[in-house]
């Protein structure tokens, strides 16, 4: 059986309840505090290996607790975190999220040590082949998911292109993929 092999975000989800989103220059309470572990491609990464799929994720955290932290809770599911790379130069990325009282959400994310996420971090792909899966999305450079595609198109590999959260700013990244996942948003663009 092939393996997942997930290149992207790690993050530390912040996530409050409001009755509703704040307008421009508009401050509304929140209701809780959650602190939770994200990041599209941690999220990802977490998913398949629930259904069962041998996984490895490629990114960056910091050099602080919260990395130490999200690095330690995907090896205890099982998921391969040897292309986690410490960047001590940054903090590990998080999320602040709030959520409506119908569920929408609007979510700003701080990249943080995901900025840091380079083509040299990519060494594993070069051990991917036709039975694998190549799991990008942008929350880390689109320079680095375009060099992950193409490295594992050469191979034979597939590549399931997550385009949140810029698809409009960056919608030709289609063409890299075998596969997108997208937003409703995103689909209109």
């Amino acid at each position: 059986m092939g393996r997942v092999v997930v290149v992207g975000s790690l993050n530390v989800d912040l996530v409050t309840r409001v009755e509703r989103h704040p307008k421009p220059g508009e401050t509304v309470l929140g209701s809780g505090l959650e602190r939770l572990a994200g990041g599209k491609g941690a999220n990802q990464a977490v998913a398949a290996s629930a259904a069962g799929a041998a996984v490895v994720m490629v990114g960056c955290v910091g050099s602080d607790e919260a990395g130490s932290a999200y690095t330690a809770r995907l090896l205890a599911r099982g998921i391969d975190v040897a292309a986690i790379r410490v960047e001590p130069e940054c903090p590990t990325g998080h999320a602040l999220i709030t959520v409506d009282e119908v569920g929408e959400n609007s979510i700003v994310v701080v990249a943080g040590a995901n900025a840091a996420v380079a083509v040299d971090d990519l060494a594993v792909l070069d051990l991917v082949g036709p039975g694998d899966v190549v799991l990008p999305q942008l929350e880390i450079l689109f320079l680095v998911v375009a060099a992950a595609a193409r490295s594992a198109s050469t191979r034979g590999t597939r590549v399931g292109l997550n385009l949140a959260p810029d698809a409009g700013a960056r919608s030709d990244g289609g063409g890299l993929a075998d596969s997108l996942v997208v937003t409703r948003q995103e689909a209109r663009v």
